[in-house]
C-alpha cells in the first residue's frame, strides 16, 4: 500500500512523465524536477559543516536550487542527517548512530569539527532539514545511508516522514546505493521519483534501473566517460555525476550529456566555468 497518494501536492516528476518505469526521453524527469545544473553536496561541504541546517542555509546564499543530504536512522528508528553512521568524523561524539537513541545524537555539537563559527550546530532530523529546505525554496535529494540489512527499513521511515508532510514538501528525488531501499521506498511511494546509485555503472545497470522503476541514475564522476554518460541518456535516464569541484571536469561532463553534478562548492564550479547551463545537453 502506498504512503505516498499520487496527487500529494508535491511538485515533482507526475507518474504521467514515465512509460513502464523509464522515463519517455532523456532530460523529461530533470525539466519536470527542474533539476539545476550545479547540486549542493550535503549542503555546501567546503563552505559549512556538511549535512547541517547551517549547511543548506550557506548552499541558498550560494545561489543553490538544490541540494542533497544523507539519511540514516537512529537506534529508536527517528531518521536524521548525515553521511557516517560512525559520529567521530563529524561530531564531538563516539560511536555509531544506529546504536543510539535521538536524544543522545540531539545533544551532540555537529559544527565545531569544521570551524567555531558553527559550534552548536546538530545533527538535524529529517523532518527539521525538510521544513528548512522548503522554507529556503531548495530542492531535496535524499540519500538513503543504511547498515546492512536496514535499507528497506530506512526507507519505510524516509516514505512515512515525507506522507506527513504530503503537500507541504520541497521537490523530492530520492537515491541509494541500496537497492533495496530504492525498491521498498518505490513499493511505498511511487509517485516520488528516486535514483539508483553506483560508484561505477555495473552490466546489468539497464534492468536494475527498470526494475525499480528508476526515474535518475547517479554515478560516480571519476568512472563516466562520454560513451558511458551517452548510453545512461540514450537508455532515457538523466545522468547526475558525483562529486564534481573542478569546474574544468564539470564542463566536460555537462558536454557529455550530463544533466547534473553535485558539488562540495558550487560557488568555484559557477564561477569559473561560465556557460554551463548552456553546455547542458542532458537538460531541456
Amino acid at each position: 500500500m502506498s504512503l505516498i497518494p499520487a496527487k500529494a501536492g508535491i511538485h515533482n516528476a507526475s507518474a504521467g512523465a514515465l512509460k513502464n518505469g523509464i522515463p519517455a526521453h532523456a532530460g523529461a524527469v530533470a525539466e519536470l524536477l527542474n533539476l539545476p545544473p550545479i547540486i549542493g553536496h550535503r549542503g555546501v561541504a567546503a563552505h559549512a559543516p556538511e549535512n547541517t541546517l547551517a549547511g543548506f542555509r550557506a548552499a541558498r546564499a550560494l545561489g543553490c536550487a538544490w541540494v542533497e543530504f544523507d539519511v540514516r536512522l537512529t537506534a529508536d528508528g527517528a531518521p536524521v542527517v548525515c553521511h557516517d553512521d560512525q559520529l567521530e568524523r563529524t561530531t564531538n561524539g563516539r560511536g555509531r548512530i544506529s546504536t543510539l537513541p535521538l536524544s543522545a545524537i540531539r545533544g551532540l555539537d555537529a559544527g565545531s569539527w569544521f570551524s567555531a563559527s558553527f559550534a552548536g550546530e546538530r545533527i538535524p532530523t529529517l523532518d527539521e532539514t525538510l521544513t528548512l529546505c522548503r522554507e529556503l525554496g531548495l530542492g531535496a535529494n535524499i540519500e538513503i545511508k543504511a547498515e546492512h540489512g536496514r535499507g528497506p527499513k530506512t526507507a519505510v521511515a524516509v516514505a512515512a516522514a515525507l506522507s506527513r508532510r504530503a503537500g507541504h514538501l520541497p521537490p523530492i528525488l530520492v537515491s541509494s546505493f541500496l537497492a533495496g531501499a530504492v525498491a521498498e521506498f518505490g513499493r511505498l511511494a511511487p509517485s516520488l521519483p528516486r535514483g539508483m546509485l553506483w560508484r561505477k555503472i555495473p552490466r546489468d545497470w539497464r534492468k536494475i534501473a527498470a526494475g525499480l522503476g528508476c526515474a535518475t541514475i547517479h554515478v560516480g564522476q571519476d568512472s563516466l566517460t562520454e560513451a558511458t554518460v551517452g548510453l545512461i541518456r540514450d537508455a532515457g535516464y538523466p545522468v547526475l555525476a558525483y562529486t564534481v569541484n573542478d569546474a574544468a571536469r564539470a564542463r566536460q561532463l555537462f558536454e557529455w550529456g550530463a544533466a547534473s553534478v553535485f558539488s562540495d562548492a558550487p560557488d568555484i564550479i559557477g564561477a569559473a566555468a561560465e556557460g554551463l547551463t548552456g553546455a547542458r545537453r542532458g537538460a531541456r
